[in-house]
């Protein structure tokens, strides 16, 4: 490797590795257990310049940190976003802040969905459950901003209640609306309060029965991605036409620290993207 390559090498580990200090401009109680946090700079503007399925780490001196997915599409030019489950010490003091509290951030990491070339052109199917939904936003933002670089865009999405569904009011009143889009709402048992489709995800992806000219982007817990999996193929779908996000506890961010390493990849490096056939490669475990 040239002196050159070693000097931009290192230069992008001591970025990567140095926070920048973050105001939260708006927060968004989402569901009784979710916040989404707008971030900016001290001056205004975006922290970081990211691609849709990319991470950043939020530290809180003295409390910890943890890697969240960035949940604004690359488009948004005035503000990161991050949407946070309360389930943890860190995660329960992000939610006790205000707008107009300081955060620490650094990032990007990761790689990020193929929006670019293997997506380009493609009809979608972005699967979603719970919290699972905050990764794919900023791919689905991404490809609605784009909307003449891809072909129909379907978005199948399920939570526990009506109350537990993440970022509801754009749900209906953009992506519904949106051209050539197609949206599936459901969840998992009858509330008075809700009209729509009733039954699991995986279920429901059954029942919908989608033809197999798509590319489907999985995210959810373990479970749920597991049986999405299995229904895409009894669907006739190959592990080619899909992608899904891994989480494991990450603390570098950069493939050094070795706490997310799965055989020979680094979740933090190599994903969190991955093809589902690229994962059959990972040691069996896992």
């Amino acid at each position: 490797m040239s002196e050159e390559c070693l000097c931009h090498n290192d230069k992008y580990v001591r970025d990567a590795l140095i926070p920048q200090v973050g105001i939260i401009q708006k927060i968004t109680q989402e569901t009784p257990d979710v916040r989404s946090f707008q971030v900016i700079k001290p001056g205004g503007g975006k922290l970081i310049d990211q691609m849709p399925g990319q991470c950043a780490m939020i530290c809180a001196p003295g409390i910890g940190e943890a890697m969240f997915s960035i949940t604004s599409s690359p488009t948004v030019k005035d503000y990161n976003e991050f949407s946070i489950k309360e389930c943890g010490e860190l995660t329960t003091y992000l939610h006790g802040l205000h707008e107009g509290d300081q955060i620490l951030v650094r990032g990007p990491y990761g790689n990020h969905f193929p929006v670019e070339d293997k997506f380009k052109g493609k009809n979608l199917l972005f699967i979603a459950g719970g919290i699972g939904l905050a990764p794919l936003r900023s791919v689905i933002n991404y490809c609605l901003a784009h909307r003449e670089d891809y072909g129909t865009i379907n978005v199948l999405y399920g939570s526990r209640s009506k109350k537990d569904l993440v970022k509801l009011e754009e749900i209906q009143n953009v992506w519904e609306k949106a051209p050539n889009t197609n949206v599936y709402l459901t969840i998992d048992r009858e509330d008075p309060e809700w009209d729509g489709h009733v039954g699991f995800v995986p279920t429901y992806l059954k029942e919908v029965g989608f033809d197999t000219d798509l590319t489907a982007i999985i995210c959810g817990p373990p479970i749920m991605i597991k049986f999405c999996l299995q229904g895409l193929t009894e669907l006739g779908f190959s592990k080619e036409q899909v992608y899904t996000t891994l989480e494991l506890r990450m603390k570098c961010g950069i493939g050094k620290c070795g706490r997310c390493n799965i055989g020979t990849k680094y979740v933090c490096k190599d994903g969190p993207v991955f093809r589902c056939d690229q994962i059959d490669e990972l040691p069996q475990e896992y």
